[in-house]
């Protein structure tokens, strides 16, 4: 972590720059305008800062510092302690007071709690604008026409008892579908039940999912309530539907029909409610044909039709969803949010993502987790999108640039561009305004509203 220390007096700067140097990168600063300078200039994690700056007022200072970067903690200090600047310096934004002479200890001790607020003040701001993003419903992230019609399905559909028939490839989310359905509807306060059934052996299977009396089988040491009971009132998700045998096909197909279930070795069916919601990446029309599917079963379960399209039909999403997992591992690890370089940008929005989401997820996972950097390079992506680069990238990287995915507004499409140019230039303002023909007032303006989200 970079400490910024702004002190007239050169001893204090080399004093506290020789007992921090082994914890912290320490730059100092014995007049403020090269303090603001490397504040604009390097990526500062905490400010040390005299208040009695010969030249300046050091409250006047802070003022400055919060207002171009607010994220910034800063411990003020100062031989002439008082109540009253005390309060005036906590007021404008300073995180603590500290009296000269200075102890190390509390030094150190100090700018420990404080960059631990701020990480954790971070972590808490990403987690909030991850859940208050726009472009999300229960979760589920996308602004492209066809996973906006997945939203608009589950609004009309939540809140009715029809059988619901996800498909989609692997990957594609659909069990977070699922939930979305249930939860945000009017039967979220019942029991939401999960089971693959292609993960189950058949004799496993119909226990779990019906239930069992007390020596129904060899190992049954007791009754067991399946699922349905269980789900009495709320929801089934039945994943990889199309890979449920024959045999059990036909009770599903009787609990659709009579609501009730009948536990392996009883002869007592019981009356359940629960809405079934099924998904598979198969065709189950051609499974039908083939005579692996129950034709009078598919029809039941598919009530509703609800397909899931892959990550490749909507790129315009990707940038979106990286952003989203780039901002949850970063809180989920404790670290400082990451961000991709432009070059490695460019290789995940180029990448076909055979497994859909949930592959993009875990290579930025990856990436997080083994980048030593806060931005994250194209040779620290998982091996599998750098071989599927290798043999397609030709004479096009050479050419540096940045992709601006469509279906982007012009102001997303600018937010872009102005992020890109400024990491081009490693983060120097001047030179990206200066690059971007407007003012360093200007970006300064732009920078402040890409902070604060949208209105």
């Amino acid at each position: 972590m970079n400490i910024l220390i702004i002190d007239d007096e050169r001893a204090i700067c080399s004093s506290l720059s020789f007992a921090l140097e082994d914890e912290y990168r320490v730059l100092t600063a014995s007049e403020p305008e090269e303090g603001l300078r490397l504040l604009d200039e390097e990526h500062i994690d905490g400010v040390l800062l005299d208040l009695n700056l010969r030249v300046a007022n050091g409250i006047d200072l802070l003022r400055v510092i919060k207002e171009r970067k607010p994220e910034v903690v800063v411990i003020i200090m100062t031989a002439y302690g008082s109540i009253e600047s005390s309060v005036e310096a906590m007021k404008a934004g300073a995180y603590h007071y500290l009296s000269k002479p200075l102890n190390l200890d509390e030094v150190k001790l100090l700018l420990t709690k404080a960059l631990t607020f701020q990480q954790l003040h971070r972590q808490v701001q990403v987690l909030s604008q991850a859940v208050r993003q726009q472009e999300t419903y229960a979760g589920i992230i996308g602004k492209s026409s066809g996973i906006q019609k997945v939203f608009q399905l589950i609004e009309k559909v939540k809140d009715i008892n029809s059988n619901v028939l996800i498909t989609g490839e692997s990957g594609t989310g659909k069990e977070l579908v699922a939930r979305a359905i249930h939860f945000q509807g009017f039967r979220q306060r019942g029991a939401f039940s999960v089971i693959n059934c292609a993960a189950i052996p058949e004799p496993l299977l119909e226990s779990e999912l019906f239930g069992h009396e007390k020596g129904a089988f060899t190992g049954a040491y007791q009754k067991q309530q399946g699922l349905f009971e269980r789900s009495d009132g709320g929801t089934i998700f039945l994943d990889e539907i199309g890979e449920m045998p024959l045999s059990l096909q036909a009770k599903i197909l009787r609990v659709i029909q009579e609501k009730v279930v009948t536990p392996v070795g009883s002869q007592q069916p019981k009356e359940v409610d629960v809405r079934i919601i099924s998904a598979t990446n198969r065709n189950l029309q051609s499974e039908v044909a083939k005579g692996n599917f129950r034709e009078d079963l598919y029809y039941r379960l598919n009530v509703i039709p609800l397909h899931l399209p892959p990550l490749r039909e909507r790129k315009e999403d990707v940038p979106l969803l990286i952003e989203h997992f780039l901002a949850l591992y970063s809180a989920n690890m404790g670290v400082r949010t990451k961000a991709f370089s432009p070059d490695a940008k460019r290789r995940l929005y180029d990448y076909a993502y055979p497994g859909n989401v949930r592959e993009l997820s875990n290579m930025v996972e990856y990436a997080v987790a083994l980048s030593e950097n806060d931005v994250i390079q194209p040779e620290e992506l998982p091996e599998s999108l750098r071989k599927a680069r290798s043999g397609a990238a030709g004479e096009e990287e050479k050419q540096r640039g940045l992709l601006i995915p469509e279906g982007l507004t012009l102001a997303e499409a600018e937010r872009m561009y102005i992020l890109f140019t400024l990491e081009q230039n490693e983060g120097h303002r001047l030179n990206t305004a200066k690059q971007l023909s407007i003012s360093e007032r200007g970006l300064r303006e732009k920078l402040k509203q890409y902070l604060r989200g949208p209105e």
